[in-house]
C-alpha cells in the first residue's frame, strides 16, 4: 500500500472545497501518476493544468494553489501515486553514488536557472552587457572584463614567481558605482556574472553586499570572481550548537560552571532589554504606571499581552499597511507607534518583566554567583534564563554574523581552483571593513521598537556557507591559510570548517507564483493578509506565507518544505571569543588577524598560486580547459552567459 511508506505524503483538498474542485484536483493528480514527465524540461502550469480539464483557477484560489505546489513538486523530482481513494506524493530519492546525486541536483537547478534566462528581461539585459559601448574613445562591452585563457596560461607559465600574472584584489559592489574601466555599474557585472551559475539568480533579502575579485594584472582589471555576504538563516542547529550558543547548550554549560561574568551579563541584558522599548504611549494610556517597571505583577504581565495581541489584529487589519510606508524612515517615534511595532513592544515589555520578577530574587543578591546558581537549579527561573540567552541571540545573529551566499570563480580562473582564491578574499580584511562602514547604521526593528536610534553591532564575528552538493564541496575542503597571510598570528589559521549538514528545509522549489497562490488561499481561509512583507514582522515572509498557504489547504507544511537538497554547511570564524562576543559577554572583537592589513588581497593572491593555482597549471587538462575560453569572435568564452534555446 502507498500510506505504508513512510515518506509519502497524503494530498487532499479542504473540505470547504467544492466537488468539482475535488475532481479536478484528482484528475490532474492521476494525469502525474500515469504520465511520462521528461525530467529535462521546466513543467508547464498552464499546459498541465489544461492538459487536466482545469479551468478559471483565479476564481477558485484553493485549486489553484494546490495545482501550483503538485506541479513544482512534480518538477522538482517528486512522484505522484493514485489509487482509488487517495492521493500521495513522494519525495526524490537521494542517489548512492556521489557523482549521480550531483547530477540530480545540478538538474534540477538547471531547470530553474534555464527558465530564467528564457525569460526576455533577462535576455535583454545579456545582450545588452554583450553589446559594445564606447567608453573614453574605446569600444568596451561585459567581455573586456573577461581573460582570455590562452593568454592567462602563457602568463602564469612566463611567470619568475613575482606574482604578477594574477593580481586580485576585492571590489565592494553597490547599485551606483560604475567601474572607472569600463564605465560599466559594477552591479551590471556582478549579475551578468551570477547568471553563469549552476542555480537561478535570486536576489536576498536583508542584509546583501556583493562583492567582484578583479585582477589588477589586466587591462580592465579581468573579473576573476564573485562572492555575497547577506544575512543568515536565523535558525542552524548544526552551526548554533557548533558556536556554542544554543539555548540548551549553553544553558548546560553555565550550571555546570556559574560565573559573575555570566551572572552580570544577565541582568545587563535584561536592563538593556528594557531601555530599548519605547513606553511613552503605554504609560500614557495607562496600559503601565512606573511602579511596576520595577515591581511588576502578574496583572501587569496579562495587561501587556492583552496589548500585543489587540494590536497584533489591528496591524493584520486591511488598510494600515500603506499608512506605515509613508512613515519617514528616520521617523522612530512614529514607527514605534504603529500598531505592528506596538504589538512588538508590550509582548517584548511583558517578556522582559516576567523574566525580571522571576530572577530578580537570585541575580540581585550579595553573591550573585551564588545566586545564578541557585537560580539555574529552579526550572522556572531556567527557563526565563533560556529565554534571555534566545533574545541575545536573536539580537546579534544577524549583525555579528553573515552567510556567504554567493562564492565562485568565472572561467578561466576557475580552472585553477580558483573558488578557493574568492573563499579566501571573502573573509579578508577589506570585506570585513566594507561591511562594518555598510552596516554601522541605525537598526530598523531595534530603532522602531526603542523609538530612537539604535546602532548595533556591525563588526563580524563569523561567516557561515552551505555546499551546493550534498556529497561534498571541492571548492571550501581543505581551505586554510595562515592567519600571518592577514597580519595575524604565525601560530594560527583561518579557513572554512565543517560544521555538520543542513536539514533540506526551506521554499526554493516553490515558485514566486505559487508562493502567490498560497497567499491567496491562506486570504480565502483567514479572512485577512497576515503577512505583509513589512521588515519587522518576523523572519522570512516568504516562508511564511508559503506556510500559511499550505494550513489553508490543510497539508503538512514541514514534509513539503523539504526539499531533498541536503548540504554541508561550513563556517568561518574570524575572532577567537566567538561565543562570548557573539553573545555579547564579550564587549570586543578578538580577531584572529589585523582588519586593518592592507596588504592581505596580494599576499593571499600569492599564497593562493602557490598552493591551488601552480599545482593544476602542471595538468594538461587544466591548459586544455583554459585554452577554450578565448575572447576571439565569434566568443567562446565559459563566463559568458549561456543563453537557452527560447521555447514557443
Amino acid at each position: 500500500m502507498i500510506s505504508e511508506k513512510s515518506n509519502a505524503v497524503r494530498l487532499t483538498l479542504p473540505a470547504i472545497a467544492d466537488p468539482t474542485e475535488h475532481q479536478d484536483f484528482r484528475r490532474l493528480c492521476t494525469l502525474f501518476d500515469e504520465a511520462e514527465v521528461d525530467p529535462e524540461v521546466v513543467l508547464d502550469h498552464d499546459y498541465w493544468t489544461s492538459r487536466a480539464g482545469i479551468q478559471d483557477l483565479y476564481d477558485r484560489p484553493l485549486l489553484d494553489a494546490a495545482a501550483r505546489v503538485l506541479i513544482d513538486l512534480v518538477d522538482q523530482g517528486w512522484s505522484v501515486q493514485t489509487d482509488e481513494s487517495q492521493v500521495f506524493v513522494l519525495p526524490p530519492v537521494e542517489q548512492a553514488n556521489r557523482e549521480d546525486e550531483k547530477a540530480r541536483v545540478r538538474k534540477q537547478e538547471h531547470l530553474r536557472r534555464d527558465a530564467q534566462l528564457r525569460q526576455s528581461s533577462v535576455r535583454r539585459f545579456v545582450r545588452k552587457m554583450e553589446s559594445p559601448r564606447d567608453h573614453r574613445g574605446e569600444l568596451i562591452s561585459i567581455f573586456s572584463v573577461m581573460r582570455d585563457g590562452g593568454e592567462l596560461a602563457d602568463s602564469l607559465k612566463r611567470d619568475d614567481g613575482s606574482g604578477q600574472s594574477i593580481q586580485p584584489y576585492v571590489q565592494v559592489v553597490d547599485t551606483t558605482t560604475y567601474c572607472e574601466y569600463t564605465g560599466l555599474r559594477l552591479h551590471d557585472m556582478w549579475r551578468y556574472f551570477r547568471h553563469t551559475w549552476a542555480n537561478a539568480y535570486a536576489t536576498v533579502p536583508g542584509r546583501s553586499m556583493p562583492i567582484l575579485i578583479r585582477d589588477a594584472a589586466t587591462k580592465h582589471h579581468a573579473v576573476i570572481g564573485l562572492a555575497a555576504i547577506s544575512s543568515p538563516i536565523v535558525q542552524i542547529a548544526e552551526r548554533d550548537k557548533w558556536i556554542g550558543w544554543d539555548t540548551k547548550q549553553f544553558v548546560a554549560e553555565i550550571a555546570a560552571d556559574p560565573s559573575e561574568k555570566v551572572a552580570r551579563w544577565l541582568k545587563a541584558r535584561m536592563q538593556l532589554q528594557l531601555d530599548e522599548i519605547y513606553v511613552d504611549d503605554l504609560l500614557r494610556e495607562g496600559v503601565i504606571d512606573l511602579v511596576e517597571f520595577t515591581h511588576p505583577n502578574p496583572g501587569t504581565v496579562s495587561r501587556l499581552r492583552a496589548d500585543a495581541e489587540r494590536h497584533r489584529l489591528k496591524h493584520h487589519q486591511g488598510g494600515r499597511v500603506r499608512v506605515i510606508r509613508r512613515i519617514e524612515p528616520a521617523s522612530w517615534a512614529d514607527r514605534a507607534e504603529t500598531d505592528l511595532f506596538r504589538s512588538k513592544r508590550a509582548s517584548l515589555l511583558a517578556e522582559t518583566l516576567e523574566i525580571r520578577s522571576e530572577l530578580e530574587p537570585y541575580l540581585w543578591s550579595d553573591d550573585p554567583v551564588a545566586g545564578l546558581k541557585h537560580a539555574l537549579e529552579a526550572a522556572k527561573s531556567r527557563k526565563h534564563i533560556g529565554r534571555l540567552v534566545r533574545r541575545a541571540r536573536g539580537e546579534r545573529v544577524g549583525t555579528v554574523i553573515a552567510d556567504l551566499t554567493v562564492c565562485g570563480a568565472v572561467a578561466p580562473y576557475n580552472a585553477l581552483a580558483a573558488g578557493k582564491l574568492v573563499g579566501a578574499l571573502a573573509v579578508s580584511p577589506p570585506v570585513l571593513a566594507a561591511y562594518k562602514a555598510k552596516y554601522e547604521r541605525p537598526s530598523e526593528i531595534a530603532s522602531a521598537t526603542a523609538g530612537r536610534p539604535i546602532v548595533r553591532e556591525s563588526r563580524l564575528a563569523f561567516v557561515g556557507t552551505t555546499s551546493l552538493y550534498g556529497s561534498g564541496s571541492s571548492q571550501y575542503n581543505r581551505l586554510f591559510w595562515p592567519a600571518a597571510l592577514m597580519g595575524g598570528s604565525e601560530d594560527e589559521r583561518l579557513g572554512y570548517q565543517r560544521l555538520g549538514r543542513s536539514l533540506s528545509f526551506g521554499t526554493s522549489h516553490f515558485s514566486p507564483e505559487t508562493v502567490a497562490a498560497l497567499v491567496r488561499a491562506a486570504e480565502l481561509s483567514h479572512g485577512r493578509v497576515r503577512v505583509n512583507g513589512l521588515f519587522g514582522e518576523g523572519v522570512s515572509p516568504r516562508l511564511r506565507k508559503v506556510r500559511l498557504g499550505l494550513a489553508a489547504l490543510a497539508w503538512p507544511a514541514n514534509e513539503l518544505l523539504k526539499h531533498g537538497r541536503e548540504r554541508i554547511l561550513y563556517g568561518v570564524p574570524v575572532v577567537r571569543n566567538l561565543r562570548e562576543y557573539s553573545l555579547g559577554l564579550d564587549p570586543e572583537p578578538d580577531y584572529l588577524f589585523d582588519v586593518e592589513d592592507t596588504g592581505a588581497e596580494q599576499k593571499i593572491g600569492e599564497w593562493w598560486v602557490s598552493r591551488w593555482g601552480s599545482r593544476r597549471l602542471e595538468q594538461e587538462r587544466v591548459i586544455g580547459s583554459m585554452r577554450q575560453s578565448t575572447l576571439t569572435r565569434p566568443v567562446q568564452h565559459g563566463a559568458r552567459v549561456a543563453l537557452p534555446a527560447e521555447t514557443f
